[in-house]
């Protein structure tokens, strides 16, 4: 089942998956986290040494570079991110590799009681043969996006060495902070400098998506009363009592994350923190279309107003903030991206598939800006979690795919 990109593509995610990279949202600066700067580095490094144009690190973050076009077509870009999600642990990733998977369950060294089966994870039962890719146990892999790395670094090296291949200029970008949302720069859309892009951040071979959540993200502070509790009757007011209440006004059996699927948004808290004094909650708020994701931030600016009314001594303030819109608004404009995509992966004889990703993507950002940027498989599954998985295989049809596109480009 060898091909000729397994190989460096297996290399390539093993030592990219063990360096440090996780993002950090509390932190202001871009790259949010010291380490991402470890995998930016490398990879400037990296396409200097195979000899890509215009290598350059950002100050934002961002390492740019390009492989010079062969023959006349658009300028296409392919993007991966170098962060990992700071959801789960992601510090010490010990990535193993899993040579011709013989269908059974999966254990894993450092947590022995945590079981990665097939008979929950349908995708998994197909790949009987191939080699896969997991950590030990009690971190996330981060093929979530370090695969996506691999590929689009696994293709630069080819088309470098293969002057032969006609295709037009190949524009590559690896960005910080995907994770928080916050990947794409006001200026990376001109400094990419292409006419149409491909994230590689996309799941189960075949994939090929241009609509993603709209999202926002919200910031719910409530200040009590504080007072010694020894002399606290009818003065003080518990900011934990007040935070935990607009937690459970809001729906509880619909529209939070483990309730809802396939077009059904969600308010999701992700944090609470703070005391007796004042507690800070941070949500999430997505929905596939605008007016869905306006109706949401009502809704819990309206539970935080109502909360505030029965408690007029407290102060609770709900800053809503912005973070990226469907794709699909601009996309669906001009759909010669995505049936390019789609072409390139019938030409390998894979089906495309089309589904709305419940989630964002750097492309999400870089469409609305003007950079239309569909997004494009890698492979990776069970993401954000210590099951994490991919099939090496997997990612080598990506990078065929990927290969075939830019061909394909030039007579687009």
């Amino acid at each position: 089942m060898q091909n000729p990109f397994d190989q460096e593509l297996q290399d390539r995610l093993v030592r990219y998956a063990a360096i440090d990279s996780q993002s950090d949202e509390s932190v202001p600066t871009s790259p949010s986290t010291a380490c991402q700067f470890d995998m930016l580095h490398l990879l400037r490094d990296e396409l200097t040494e195979m000899g890509a144009q215009d290598v350059e690190l950002t100050d934002y973050g961002v390492v740019l570079a390009t492989i010079p076009g062969t023959a006349p077509g658009p300028t296409v870009g392919f993007l991966a991110h170098v962060d990992t999600a700071p959801q789960f642990n992601a510090s010490g990733v010990k990535p193993r590799v899993i040579s011709g998977y013989n269908g059974g369950d999966i254990t894993f060294p450092d947590d022995p009681a945590l079981v990665l089966s097939p008979a929950e994870h349908p995708y998994l039962a197909e790949k009987i043969g191939h080699d896969l890719i997991t950590a030990s146990g009690t971190t996330l892999l981060g093929a979530d996006d370090k695969a996506g790395v691999a590929i689009v670094m696994t293709m630069a090296r080819h088309l470098l060495n293969s002057p032969e291949i006609a295709r037009g200029p190949i524009r590559m970008a690896f960005t910080p902070d995907e994770e928080i949302g916050r990947g794409v720069s006001e200026c990376l859309p001109k400094d990419l400098r292409a006419d149409f892009a491909y994230t590689l951040d996309g799941g189960q071979v075949g994939e090929i998506e241009y609509e993603s959540f709209s999202a926002d993200r919200a910031v719910v502070t409530v200040t009590g009363v504080s007072i010694h509790p020894g002399w606290a009757k009818e003065k003080m007011v518990n900011a934990i009592h007040l935070a935990s209440k607009i937690v459970q006004t809001l729906p509880q059996a619909t529209m939070t994350p483990e309730t809802t699927a396939d077009r059904d948004g969600f308010i999701h808290a992700t944090d609470m923190e703070g005391g007796s004094s004042e507690m800070v909650i941070k949500f999430i708020l997505r929905d596939f279309e605008r007016d869905g994701l306006a109706a949401k931030g009502e809704l819990l600016r309206q539970v935080c107003a109502a909360v505030q009314a029965g408690e007029p001594r407290a102060a609770i303030k709900c800053e809503i903030y912005p973070q990226y819109r469907n794709m699909r608004y601009w996309l669906e404009e001009d759909m010669t991206p995505v049936e390019l995509a789609r072409a390139a992966a019938k030409a390998e004889g894979i089906e495309p598939i089309s589904v709305p990703i419940r989630g964002g993507t750097d492309g999400s950002r870089l469409t609305e800006m003007g950079v239309p940027t569909p997004n494009v498989f890698t492979g990776m599954q069970c993401i954000h979690g210590p099951l994490e998985w991919i099939s090496v295989q997997d990612m080598a049809t990506a990078t065929r795919t990927c290969l075939t596109l830019a061909q394909m480009a030039t007579k687009s």
